[in-house]
């Protein structure tokens, strides 16, 4: 099955800090939400750590299913979220009639990037650099630009919503 990966990068592939993002982007915050919801019948991948930076309150993320990749073997999870130990155990887990994205973090993006299944990157491109200890280097001669949003501003960031296509 195929998957996307949804993240949102600065001008240096700079996607956090010390385990948030830099920006606050609630349009971006829209289209993350938009974008994984769907039809409401898509699945989100994360790693613990990016799991850990939501809010309990948010969490698990609504009207998706949700998986978090841990190697630990007792990690507690709400109900309706579910633990795999790897990117394909995880897309074992994924339901066969919605849209599957990793949505973080950095190790967990770059084992997807590499993995033959993942077919689209939809990406905020915030037009700034930022002090970031996190990244996402994608191999540039794998990903044709699709499509991309007029720029857009807030908070004095502009930024734009692609999408790109291996």
């Amino acid at each position: 099955m195929d998957f996307s990966i949804i993240v949102a990068m600065d001008e240096k592939g700079g996607i956090g800090k010390d385990g948030g993002l830099p920006w606050k982007l609630s349009k971006d915050m829209k289209h993350f939400r938009e974008t994984t919801i769907g039809e409401g019948n898509n699945t989100v991948i994360m790693g613990r750590k990016t799991w850990d930076s939501i809010p309990d309150k948010f969490r698990p993320l609504p009207n998706r299913k949700n998986i978090v990749l841990s190697r630990q073997e007792n990690l507690i999870l709400p109900k309706n979220t579910q633990l795999a130990h790897s990117l394909n155990q995880a897309l074992e887990q994924t339901r066969h009639n919605g849209e599957v994205f990793v949505i973080g973090g950095g190790a967990i993006y770059q084992e997807a990037l590499n993995h033959p299944a993942c077919k689209t990157v939809y990406l905020t491109a915030v037009h700034a650099s930022f002090d970031c200890d996190t990244f996402f280097l994608p191999d540039e001669s794998k990903w044709t630009l699709v499509s991309d949003s007029p720029i857009q501003e807030e908070n004095n960031l502009h930024f734009s919503f692609c999408v790109y296509r291996a």
